[in-house]
């Protein structure tokens, strides 16, 4: 049995406005990710291959957990939800999100006109999700364990495509991600197979509180 082990960056730069803005990691984000991979060290296995985005916020995640990306691979960059936002805006005049829960309607609202085309943001949705497909069958290998750290838009796209989520879950899932979770899926000869879902064992303790964040 093989294993896909996809982690979320840390928090990274909260009240940016744009994705060059926000893509670097805050110090509360550096401080997740070095936990993250102490709890790693201490209970994971050696991982057989070790990928990540390109984005500054994935590598800078990925060197606080002390792990080397052997390969960087731009299909496991972030959509850019920006582009979503403006195009939204403009389109169908729904303005950017202020709260949590403004945000989370939000979601719902971009990802079903996304789908729809009616708004296109940085890429289309369709080519969104055959590259987040076509990364996750090639890292599919049974008997292989492979670590990747990306971001939270990719991980519920490989959540959608493993337990066939329409957009409504898909928003539904990335809204409640947290920077730095974990999420584990198995890999048989048969298919792969969703295992655990935004685990942060590094920040259970009740003195961690603080640093369990979603943006």
């Amino acid at each position: 049995m093989g294993e896909i082990v996809l982690v979320r960056h840390g928090q990274a730069n909260t009240g940016a406005k744009t994705e060059a803005e926000y893509d670097r990691l805050s110090e509360r984000g550096k401080t997740q990710a070095e936990w993250l991979g102490a709890w790693m060290a201490a209970h994971e296995a050696a991982f057989d291959l070790v990928l990540s985005g390109t984005m500054r916020r994935h590598l800078e995640t990925a060197q606080a957990m002390g792990v080397r990306p052997e390969r960087q691979d731009a299909r496991l960059n972030e959509i850019d939800y920006f582009a979503l936002v403006r195009d939204m805006e403009t389109t169908h005049g729904v303005p950017e999100p202020e709260t949590e829960a403004e945000f989370a309607a939000h979601a719902v609202q971009t990802f079903t006109a996304w789908h729809r085309a009616e708004i296109a943001g940085g890429e289309p949705f369709a080519t969104f999700e055959a590259r987040i497909k076509a990364v996750i069958e090639e890292a599919a290998v049974p008997g292989r364990r492979v670590l990747c750290v990306t971001s939270g838009g990719v991980i519920s796209m490989a959540l959608r495509i493993a337990l066939g989520l329409d957009t409504e879950r898909l928003a539904h899932v990335l809204v409640p991600i947290h920077n730095s979770s974990v999420h584990r899926f198995r890999v048989l000869e048969h298919g792969t197979y969703l295992a655990s879902f935004n685990a942060i064992p590094h920040l259970d303790s009740p003195e961690r509180a603080a640093f369990r964040t979603f943006t």
